[in-house]
Order: C-alpha cells, then structure tokens, then sequence
C-alpha cells in the first residue's frame, strides 16, 4: 500500500518524560495557543466567512514567523503547541461524534450514502497516489489525501496520531487543505447556475466536497436554508467515515510493525483509543440522553480544543521548507480539489 512506502518509526523509539516536567514545561505554549484562539475567535465574529479553525491555522503559522515571537514559538512555547496538537487534538476529535446524528445521515437513503462513501474512497486513493508520484516528503501525500477526503484539518490530525506524522508535514498539510477549502467559498457558488444544479443538488455538491464544516456551513448558506441542510447531513456522512479510515490506517501501519513491540513489552491497539472513544460519542448520540444543551456545550469545547490544537500544528510550519515543495503541494492540492469535485458532482447528479 503506498501509504507505507516510509520507514516506520519504532514504537517507543523516543524517551518519554516524566509527566510532571513535560506539564510544567507546557504552561508558556499552552497559554500562547490559548491567545491566539482568543484571536481566533475575535476574527470568526468579526468576519463570520472565516471559520474559527482556519483563523486558528493561520495565526499559527504567523506566531512562527513572527519577529519577536517565533523565538519564544520555536523555544520556550514549543512543548506545549506540541502537546496541544497531539493531546488536545484526540479529545477534540472524541467529541467530534457528539455532533454526528446518524438518524439523520441514514435518513439519506442508501445511494447517497454509498455516493458519500465512493467520494471518499475516489479522492482518498486518488490524492494518495498522486502526491506519491509528485515526490511530496514524507507524510503530506496521506495526509493531503486524508484531509480532502474526510474533513480537513481535523481528519488530517486524526491520521497524525496513528501515522506518527512529524509535526512540519502535519501542518503544511493542514495548511494546503486549509487554504483550498477557504477559496471553495468564493469559488462554488459561482458554479451553481453554470453547472445547472438546485439549491437541494448544490447542498449535497458543496457536502460532499468541502472540507471543513464551517467551510461547508459557509459555501452552501449563499444558496439558502435547503442548500444548507443538505450540505450538512451530507457533510456528517463524511465526518463518520473518519473512524473507519483511521483505523484501516493503523491496521495497515500495524501489519508492519507486526512482531515490534512498545516499551512496555505490548502491541499497538489494534484500533487507537481515541477512534474508539469517537464511535462511543456517535453511540452516546444516538441514544438520545444527552439534552440538547449538553450537546452545544460540547460542541464548544470540541472547537476550542480543535483550535488550540490547530494552532499548535500551525505553529510548526516552515515557509522556508515548505516553498522547496510549494509548487509540488499546489499541484496535488489543485489535482485532489478537481477530483473530488468532479467525483462528487457526477455522484450527485445519479443522486438527486
């Protein structure tokens, strides 16, 4: 599988710290990153277009280049942005099933979930294989994959933490697919008339090819409240694939490591907890105790701690070395954003 053309890192190849000093060591990132989703949040408010996780990816990557600051980013503040984009980013991901309703993605009909479904798997392997034929170091093309085919940032850090990603392919990545995804919300709606869609097809169009929900939420609105619907039961159904895709990922990466073991003398889960503790939200959903105000309170802390974990992954972006493959990344970035929209497209056409 090209996914594991790279050398796999063993499993407890790194020290590990005491958890006392590495909490201690983390208060100066972990505050910084709590600034900048502050900020965030302030330019979500004030332009409601920007969604509160691309803000939180942008301010990364100026915190890291900062004069004054990028010092402090890449010193004092580096354990905690760290900390926050591989600890912070599972819990939020956890959370992300509290806002998954399965009624209402069965209440899709099986085309449609099986369009969702081939969407993903097309652009998955499509992107995979591309960016391997690019040449893209290390992990970008899995993740760039991931993160067209799921939802975004938050899918791309999913993967992160079963791939063992290091952190500057990790936030390139999250950067391209961040960036891609915010010119979709200009460029769609100029599509809708040209490609003759309704508002109820251009809703599934923009669900099942935009990445992010926010940018999803803000595409489909410029068509109305139908469109917008749609778009978002659509968007759920890509949200729920994250769980299988994640684990077919570790179990693959898992057949190599087969006969390695941790440090403490056991094999890797067969699925990460952090997988398993999302399916268990989806199934805390469907059950139907959580009053709907516990739902919206989650679904805050689940965009804070996405934020702050977003910020952290930002923070570890290198122009420098990103611009030695730009034009690599902005040829897969263009290839994988045709093809999922094209796929989609012709998927919503046998659809609606």
């Amino acid at each position: 599988m090209a996914l594991l053309n790279r050398p796999v890192r063993p499993a407890g190849s790194a020290p590990a710290r005491p958890v006392s000093r590495e909490t201690s060591s983390s208060w100066p990132g972990l505050g910084l990153a709590a600034v900048g989703v502050a900020l965030a949040w302030c330019i979500h408010r004030l332009l409601p277009g920007i969604p509160m996780l691309t803000a939180s990816v942008v301010l990364g990557i100026g915190a890291a280049h900062l004069p004054g600051l990028r010092d402090t980013v890449r010193g004092v503040a580096r354990p905690g942005l760290s900390l926050a984009g591989r600890r912070l980013m599972r819990i939020g991901i956890v959370l992300l099933g509290l806002g998954l309703g399965l009624e209402q993605v069965l209440g899709l009909g099986w085309a449609t979930v099986a369009m969702v479904a081939g969407v993903v798997a097309a652009t998955f392997v499509g992107t995979l294989w591309l960016g391997r034929r690019l040449g893209l170091p290390g992990d970008q093309p899995l993740l760039i994959a991931t993160g067209y085919s799921i939802c975004g940032a938050s899918a791309i850090g999913a993967v992160s933490q079963v791939s063992g990603s290091d952190e500057e392919d990790v936030a390139a990545s999250a950067a391209l697919v961040t960036l891609c995804g915010t010119l979709a919300i200009a460029v769609l709606p100029l599509l809708q008339d040209p490609l003759g869609l309704s508002d109820v097809a251009f809703g599934r169009w923009v669900g099942a090819s935009v990445h992010d929900v926010g940018q999803v939420v803000a595409t489909a609105q410029t068509a109305g409240p139908g469109s917008l619907g749609e778009a978002v039961v659509v968007k759920l159904m890509r949200v729920a694939l994250l769980a299988p895709l994640v684990a077919a990922v570790a179990f693959a990466l898992r057949a190599r490591r087969r006969g390695e073991r941790t440090a403490s003398g056991r094999r890797p889960a067969p699925v990460p907890l952090f997988v398993a503790g999302f399916l268990a939200a989806v199934a805390l959903r469907a059950t139907g105790v959580l009053p709907e105000a516990a739902l919206e309170w989650a679904h805050t802390l689940q965009e804070l701690l996405l934020a702050t974990a977003l910020f952290g992954l930002g923070s570890a972006v290198d122009l420098r070395s990103m611009a030695r493959t730009g034009g690599r990344a902005a040829v897969l970035g263009l290839g994988a954003w045709l093809v999922v929209a094209g796929v989609s497209y012709a998927g919503v056409l046998m659809t609606v």
